[in-house]
């Protein structure tokens, strides 16, 4: 058997691991060294299910209650990025897309400076596909790296997926730990890094910066924007205990510093009878809610 050289930790507070600030503690926690560590650590008994996967925490809401099982957490040993050539750039699925945006816009790759509008990393936004300010993840992919729960690795091509606006359907029990990408070569670093530098501007003006948040928390219905239909429900402002809907944009839920993981689900599901009630239009999440129910869910 491969000795494990990744870090196991239990009883860890999430709170600590997603951008919302709120979650119970999980019963462990493994952080890969590296995609060959994780496939040891999958194909051992140390992976204990359910597994969890977790990268910088935004789009996720974990419960009061914690984890059972066993969170993995990519952001430290899979965090690399190649340059094949020519525009093809591998990533691995533990690196942030904002650093997979300026790592491209130094070289002069065209098309990835919407990841810089990504809260996550190249794993998560490969899960739901991802996107911003015009850009999908999976516009961009050649090909990806997945590792299944048996830790065996292996390469797949986009026609091995059915991809759609932040869903993705793909094998069961397997698990993105890398993507090569094809972005277009020549263009102008310093005109790049402008753009990217414009349109982070361009989101500060419009979307909450600088309080906790789990990124935007619904999709947006064919032909519509979220955003829209919960200000004209009236609920811009609108509040359960320490969460509340974001003045400046209406599809983000802000962690004011006293909210606990129950305050920003009933929120959630508050918002959502509202707008069925208003414009008859089910609201489908975008954020993940996993865990187990706590003393503040009661």
């Amino acid at each position: 058997m491969t000795a494990l050289r990744g870090q196991l930790t239990t009883s860890v507070p999430m709170a600590r691991h997603t951008t919302w600030r709120v979650g119970g503690p999980a019963e462990r926690v493994y952080e890969p060294a590296d995609s060959g560590d994780l496939a040891a650590f999958l194909a051992s008994d140390q992976a204990i299910e359910p597994l969890f996967w977790l990268g910088l925490g935004s789009n996720l809401l974990i419960r009061d209650g914690g984890l059972r099982g066993t969170v993995i957490r990519l952001h430290r040993g899979l965090s690399s990025v190649t340059d094949l050539g020519a525009g093809r750039v591998r990533a691995d699925a533990g690196v942030p897309c904002a650093k997979l945006a300026r790592w491209c816009g130094r070289r002069g790759y065209e098309g990835a400076a919407f990841f810089a509008g990504i809260p996550g990393t190249i794993g998560g936004a490969l899960a739901m596909n991802a996107g911003a300010w015009g850009g999908d993840t999976w516009s961009q992919v050649e090909s990806v790296e997945t590792v299944s729960r048996s830790g065996h690795v292996r390469e797949r091509d986009p026609a091995d997926y059915e991809v759609n606006y932040r869903e993705v359907r793909g094998v069961a029990d397997e698990w993105f730990t890398a993507a090569t990408f094809r972005f277009q070569p020549g263009a102008d670093p310093a005109q790049l890094k402008a753009r990217v530098r414009g349109l982070l501007r361009e989101r500060a003006e419009k979307q909450p910066t600088g309080i906790a948040s789990g990124g935007s928390v619904f999709r947006n219905p064919p032909g519509d924007h979220a955003a829209r239909l919960i200000d004209a429900a009236g609920l811009k402002g609108a509040c359960e205990g320490g969460a509340r809907v974001a003045d400046k944009h209406a599809n983000f839920i802000v962690h004011d510093g006293d909210a606990c993981a129950a305050d920003i689900e009933s929120l959630i599901g508050r918002i959502q009878s509202r707008v069925q009630a208003v414009h008859g239009i089910a609201l489908q999440t975008e954020v993940r809610i996993i865990g187990e129910a706590g003393s503040h869910d009661a």
